[in-house]
């Protein structure tokens, strides 16, 4: 099935997805026993009579290339699974699972044979399905592929493993989509004549910091993630415990399949819309459950490494190597539910889970540390502790008692253990009642606090002889307190730049000095500094009985920043900035609210102007005499945008534009002895900036990372990222070794007559683009009639609204929902609209030029990897089913503009294919197009369920608005659509979705189609 992400495939959506709603205990209540429905019947038909050799989905699994199935578990792993769900199924009669096979059989037949009969025969079937039958069969495809995505992940994780076990490949290693170990990367630097110091210094140097977002956040209820894990965890434990007795085999077997039916017997649809708490509670849950305890086994791995290496000495513990960020409850770029409450409720509830974590930890190292041999310091001050402390011996079940003298390292632990427990009850008060009864002598304020003792701990074992066992789970502790803090993540705080712009306009027009928002760029530049300089207030409270709701929030938030734990907070993010007085503006909102310890100002260049405007806006700033001055360290973060830049200038365009911009803000910094750190805005797809990470970051231009590398981790894949203790590893691997490489090893520069070709090439694809998607006049209706944009904010999976605000075309859509439309079709128009056009006009007007891109291809990181992404985009694509969703959805006289995109679609991959040497997409990767193949019967059914559920939604909204008119509004709850219920088994069905405004069951059918695709593209935008 689903190949995982940063291997060879893209990074997307959760590789998991959900149930039936609650399968045959609420809906399928209606499909199981009573007369044989006229779907069930139809589908029979099919089986006996029209199809009698379709593929089964055993067949299909056996299809797996021969070739690259050495020691491959993925079809008996498939088999198992997608089996047991077809058991569960043939619980309430054989007729579901029949049902599930035949649309199975027909869609196989129809991506074997490319023949739109076939299609129609799939198209007939489906179509006769009842509402209870078509929630159920949906519902089924949804698990086999979200299940298929799990078994791949096990046998990927299985690969890796023997990989390195042999060292050396099973995968293709000729493709760039193949990623290195840190032992791989080591030995790699090392043939560059990189020596052993040269990589321990650059390690030591070196700096990832891993930004958690919320959006698009998990298209799966957490419900659903979790029994997934424990599936993904059961089928591990098979294939790691060698010689299974049968009697272990079966109580496995039986517990995955326990698994499975509890997953099919929840609701799979969320019900209401997140809250940014909720989405703050799930990303955190991959901190304490696979992170935390994953950081200091990662780093013991890098130790490992490095000491195959000839180095002899650990990485420093008080050097992380790698740290994590959020934006769950910072980011209120367009998402007024995130408000300063919920920044603050946030930052608490952090430091309150990583306390929980240490108290937990440190009650562990008491076991641990029971030695006599000591330093005299330590004695000493284990002697100061036991006659100093009045221990909290109640709260505690173990050491509750007085440690003994015999026993230092318990009696500092035990001090340790009592001030974290006064710690969280500080924190539990403010989270209760917004203030606290301890003084700061009794909590642990700063992560120095509660690494001085552990510390001391460390260097008395080594002192007294003992370092093996300083470097066993003290060590570990002692990086846990390096990596996370007393905040767990630093809560980055964004918003876009208007917003503040509107501040200080509300700010001058109350001081009487005029409309702020009306100033010329160097008028602002010049009142900003001037306040800057000045120590009087800039306002008082008086200023917000007239300042309108939005500019006393945004006032708010600044007073919240200047009141929470500096620790906890990282940088603040400027959306849409275009100006260098939008990086003035947040540093004097910041004063004026009295933040003693600002936090840096990082501007965010998304849009193609804005990118092209960077250079100077730091020339700009860089000028600021005051501006250098307040640097920390003659650092500058800068944030570049890769999801609003493809929706505003098409992937190509794009691409080539964040590569120069890099290139020339890191010149502009040199020049000014600036430290430029760039941040990484990428989504989880091609579309959004997506790709393979090792992928995305040896393809960056040479001298932009420089051992500092900060990037966001998107919401819909923080679970193929960290969802398992082995997909946490190999996340925290493909970072640190990638971003090694780049620092030790850079890729090679362009060629002048390289950059000649992509500064002719990016302009002419950006055109295409545009004058499609933005000046087309029919294209906005176009995309609304063929691709679920309206109906995506039903599937509640994030809190942000999917607009920036009301009305308008594309360029008020958000770019996950822009992608998620198109992934949803199959069309994948944000990601290769433009290509042919730029390529076709170079080729005409130079003969000579295909054998240079084919050059840049094979020899240029960067191109190659543009490339690659779009064979993985045109392997997942299917032109076939993206015409189907135009012929069924799509009003006549917007057939031909459906029909001429359809052919700059095969233009653009032929193109691809025609540089790259290929035939087909990915041939050279059998592995990955041969699983993609595999998987495509599973989504077919539900592109085409889609479909006819979206065509009948149309309609019946159609209907009843045409019945109401002259009548008034339509009535509350939608009564008037309610009209077209039919009693019996179909009301049934809707048991889980009462409040909706459609016929029975359309709704949650479509919503369980969308999250199937999803996670048979691993795409939800």
């Amino acid at each position: 099935m689903g190949q995982s992400t940063d291997t060879a495939t893209l990074p997307t959506s959760e590789p998991s997805h959900g149930n039936a709603n609650g399968f045959l205990t609420s809906h399928a209540a209606a499909a199981a026993g009573g007369a044989e429905s006229n779907g069930i019947a139809a589908c029979k038909a099919a089986v006996h009579h029209e199809f009698p050799e379709h593929l089964s989905v055993h067949e299909a699994l056996e299809q797996v290339n021969e070739q690259v199935a050495e020691d491959d578990i993925l079809v008996e792993d498939e088999e198992l699974l997608v089996n047991s769900l077809l058991d569960i199924l043939k619980l309430e009669g054989d007729e579901l699972a029949q049902a599930v096979e035949t649309c199975y059989g027909l869609s196989a037949q129809y991506n074997k044979s490319n023949n739109p009969a076939d299609l129609a025969k799939l198209q007939e079937v489906i179509e006769s399905l009842d509402p209870a039958e078509s929630i159920l069969c949906a519902s089924a495809f949804s698990h086999m592929l979200t299940l298929g995505n799990i078994a791949e992940e096990i046998q990927m994780a299985r690969r890796k493993t023997l990989k390195s076990q042999r060292h050396g490949a099973i995968e293709d290693e000729g493709s760039s989509l193949t990623e290195s170990s840190i032992t791989e990367t080591f030995e790699k630097l090392r043939a560059a004549g990189k020596t052993p110091e040269e990589i321990y210094e650059a390690l030591c140097n070196q700096r990832v910091d891993l930004v958690l977002t919320a959006h698009p956040t998990q298209s799966i209820r957490r419900s659903l993630l979790q029994k997934h894990a424990r599936i993904r965890n059961l089928l591990t434990q098979r294939h790691e415990q060698k010689k299974l007795t049968p009697e272990r085999d079966l109580e496995l077997t039986e517990a995955i399949k326990r698994e499975i039916q509890a997953a099919w017997r929840t609701d799979e649809i969320r019900r209401s819309q997140p809250s940014p708490q909720d989405e703050m509670r799930g990303g955190m849950s991959y901190m304490h459950e696979t992170i935390w305890p994953g950081v200091p086994r990662f780093l013991r791995r890098v130790d490992t490494a490095l000491r195959h290496l000839g180095v002899q000495h650990r990485l420093p513990y008080r050097l992380p190597i790698i740290v994590f960020s959020s934006w769950m409850g910072g980011d209120r770029d367009g998402n007024p539910r995130v408000t300063s409450e919920v920044t603050k409720d946030v930052v608490y509830l952090s430091r309150l889970m990583v306390t929980n974590l240490y108290i937990s930890q440190i009650e562990s190292l008491m076991f641990d540390l029971s030695m006599w041999r000591a330093s005299e310091e330590l004695k000493e001050r284990a002697a100061a502790v036991r006659s100093s402390v009045k221990r909290h011996t109640n709260h505690y079940i173990e050491f509750w008692r007085g440690i003994p003298e015999t026993e230092p390292y318990r009696v500092i632990l035990g001090e340790v253990r009592d001030k974290l427990w006064n710690t969280r009850d500080h924190i539990q008060q403010i989270i209760s009642k917004g203030r606290s009864d301890y003084n700061e002598d009794d909590i642990y304020t700063t992560a120095e606090q509660l690494m001085e003792p552990l510390e001391l701990c460390y260097k008395s074992l080594c002192s007294v002889g003992d370092q093996p066992l300083a470097d066993g789970a003290l060590l570990d502790c002692l990086r846990q307190v390096a990596c996370f803090g007393l905040s767990l993540v630093r809560l980055d705080i964004r918003q876009e730049g208007a917003r503040h712009t509107e501040a200080l306009d509300t700010i001058t027009a109350h001081l009487g000095q005029g409309a702020y928002s009306q100033w010329p760029e160097q008028q602002r530049l010049d009142w900003l500094t001037h306040e800057l300089q000045s120590r009087r207030p800039l306002f008082g409270e008086d200023l917000l009985e007239g300042a309108s709701g939005e500019v006393r929030e945004v006032l708010a938030t600044f007073r919240t920043l200047a009141g929470l734990p500096r620790d906890s907070l990282g940088a603040y993010v400027i959306s849409m900035a275009t100006s260098a007085s939008h990086v003035l503006e947040v540093q004097l909102l910041q004063r004026a609210a009295g933040v003693k310890r600002p936090l840096r100002v990082v501007p965010l260049f998304e849009r193609l102007d804005d990118l092209s405007n960077a250079p100077a806006v730091l020339e700009q700033l860089f000028s600021l005499p005051l501006y250098r001055a307040s640097l920390e360290g003659g650092v500058q973060e800068i944030m570049i945008g890769y999801s609003d830049s493809g929706k505003d200038a098409g992937r190509l365009g794009a691409a080539w534009a964040l590569y120069k911009a890099q290139a020339r803000v890191v010149e502009v910094a040199c020049a000014h002895g600036v430290q430029l750190s760039i941040f990484h805005g990428r989504g989880g797809t091609v579309g959004r900036g997506g790709g393979p990470t090792h992928l995305a970051i040896l393809s960056q231009p040479p001298g932009t990372v420089n051992g500092r590398l900060r990037v966001t981790v998107q919401g819909e894949v923080i679970e193929q990222s960290f969802g398992e203790e082995h997909l946490c590893f190999r996340t925290l691997q493909r970072f640190t070794a990638a971003t090694l490489d780049h620092t030790l090893n850079p890729p090679r520069a362009p060629l002048p007559q390289w950059e000649a070709l992509m500064e002719r090439m990016a302009p002419l694809s950006t055109a295409e683009y545009r004058s499609v998607v933005f000046q087309h006049p029919r294209f906005v209706e176009l995309f609304r009639a063929v691709t679920p944009e309206t109906e995506f904010a039903r599937m509640n999976i994030g809190s942000r609204p999917s607009k920036r605000r009301a009305g308008g075309g594309v360029e008020t859509l958000r770019a996950i929902p822009w992608i998620f439309a198109w992934t949803q079709t199959r069309f994948h128009l944000p990601v290769w609209l433009g290509l042919a056009a730029a390529l076709r006009g170079v080729v005409e007007e130079d003969p000579h030029a295909l054998d240079e891109l084919q050059r840049m291809y094979q020899q240029w990181p960067f191109f190659r990897v543009t490339l690659d992404l779009l064979q993985m985009v045109f392997a997942k694509g299917d032109p076939r089913v993206a015409r189907l969703y135009q012929q069924e959805l799509a009003p006549p006289d917007l057939q031909q503009l459906g029909d001429e995109l359809l052919q700059k679609y095969e233009e653009s991959k032929n193109f691809v294919l025609l540089i790259c040497g290929q035939l087909v997409p990915l041939e050279s990767n059998p592995t990955l197009r041969q699983r993609l193949l595999v998987r495509e019967p599973y989504i077919t059914p539900l592109n085409v369920m889609q479909v006819l559920t979206l065509k009948r939604m149309r309609a019946a909204a159609a209907a009843a608005a045409a019945a109401a008119e002259g009548q008034g509004e339509l009535e509350k709850g939608g009564s008037s659509l309610k009209k077209h219920l039919t009693p019996g088994r179909t009301a049934q069905v809707t048991s889980l979705n009462p409040s909706s405004v459609y016929p029975p069951g359309l709704e949650d059918t479509l919503i369980i189609t969308m999250k199937g695709i999803a996670a048979g593209m691993q795409n939800t935008g």
